[in-house]
C-alpha cells in the first residue's frame, strides 16, 4: 500500500506541475505545442538522471524510485497529449510542423535522457 501511495503522490505532483507549466503557454492547436514539448523534455531529463544515479551509485531506495520515476515522471510527462497534438497538426494541414514536432520531440527527448545519465554520474 505504501508503494501505491508514493506513486499516487508523485503522479499527483507531476500532474499539477504539468498543468501549471501548460498554463504558461497559449493553447492554440495551430501552433507548436510548446507545453507538452517542454514537459516531455524535462521529464526525459529527470528520468535519465534517476536511472543514471541508479547505474552510477548502484542503489536508490525503491520508495524514491516509485515517487520520482514512476509517479512524478508518469504524471508530468504525457505521450497521449504528444500523440493527440501530432495528429491535430497533421489534420490541420501543417505537415512540416507535424514532422518537426515528432522528430524534435523524439530526438531531444533521447538527448535529455542521455544528459540526465551523464550529469547524474558527474555531479553525485
Amino acid at each position: 500500500m505504501k508503494q501505491v501511495l508514493l506513486v499516487f503522490l508523485g503522479g499527483g505532483l507531476g500532474s499539477v506541475l504539468r498543468y501549471l507549466v501548460g498554463k504558461q503557454f497559449t493553447s492554440d492547436s495551430f501552433h507548436f505545442p510548446w507545453a507538452t514539448f517542454c514537459v516531455n523534455l524535462i521529464g526525459s531529463f529527470i528520468i535519465g538522471f534517476v536511472f543514471g544515479y541508479i547505474l552510477v551509485k548502484h542503489k536508490i531506495s525503491n520508495e524514491l524510485f516509485l515517487l520520482l520515476a514512476v509517479g512524478f515522471c508518469g504524471g508530468f510527462t504525457t505521450f497521449s497529449s504528444f500523440a493527440h497534438e501530432s495528429i491535430a497538426l497533421l489534420k490541420s494541414g501543417q505537415t512540416n510542423l507535424f514532422f518537426s514536432y515528432i522528430i524534435s520531440s523524439v530526438t531531444l527527448g533521447l538527448i535529455c535522457v542521455w544528459l540526465g545519465y551523464l550529469i547524474s554520474g558527474k555531479i553525485l
